[in-house]
């Protein structure tokens, strides 16, 4: 028993320290954002750059690649080399939250038994809809970074989340990269606001989405228990 108990204390300390380790690497990294532009990183840490690429989407990077991607089509970068430290850095940050979830998540959860009605509830609407979920959610501002964690905790087959995870990291690496490469010198200017607005604008419509559902389904509900009040004096 008491060896059981020292288990999960270990346990959920890796997990703690997983996750402080995760902080720290997204502080080290702001940091060097914040002092750094990318054309001087590009020349600061030369073929490193990916491996940079790669640390930054693990945790998010929109405006960092769509940036990186513009000074590949300058030719300062390698575009497929790029592309590929995009896509394998989303895909690796989403399996390891999702790991997080699936080893220590309902744990976590158990502390704080008033977030399990609304935990509960987001995760029907996860398992019912996890395709388009995992699709979309990492174009969503906001979302991405518990999305995985939650996923994790719903029980859905870890070889069917890491093929979408994989495919959607590629799409989100495709979408990014290709944008900042194809479209220009003006965007160069504009990457932070676009970044910013497209994300918006698809955390709005997940939202809208999310409650267009939630009110249905509560109507569907209520007429379910009219039909079964009306039915029962029947019977």
């Amino acid at each position: 028993m008491l060896s059981t108990l020292w288990s999960n204390r270990l346990r959920l300390s890796g997990a703690t320290l997983l996750l402080a380790a995760g902080a720290a690497l997204i502080w080290w990294l702001g940091g060097i954002m914040r002092e750094a532009d990318v054309p001087r990183l590009i020349h600061q840490y030369g073929v490193w750059f990916y491996l940079l690429t790669f640390g930054w989407t693990f945790v998010e990077g929109e405006t960092f690649v769509l940036v990186a991607g513009f000074f590949a089509a300058e030719g300062l970068l390698n575009a497929p080399l790029l592309l590929l430290a995009a896509w394998l850095g989303s895909f690796a940050g989403d399996q390891c939250y999702f790991w997080i979830g699936r080893r220590y998540g309902l744990r976590l959860l158990s502390h704080r038994p008033h977030w399990r009605s609304p935990v509960d509830a987001a995760l029907a609407w996860v398992k019912r809809f996890d395709a388009w979920f995992i699709l979309s959610f990492r174009f969503i501002y906001g979302v991405r970074n518990f999305s995985s964690f939650a996923l994790g905790i719903s029980g859905i087959s870890w070889r069917r989340f890491m093929s979408l995870n994989c495919l959607a990291a590629f799409l989100w690496a495709v979408v990014f990269v290709g944008s900042g490469y194809f479209c220009g010198r003006a965007l160069e200017r504009m990457l932070g606001e676009i970044a910013d607005k497209f994300s918006m604008l698809a955390l709005a419509a997940f939202i809208v989405g999310v409650l267009a559902i939630a009110v249905i389904h509560r109507l569907h509900r209520r007429r379910r228990r009219r039909a079964a009040a009306a039915a029962s004096p029947a019977a």
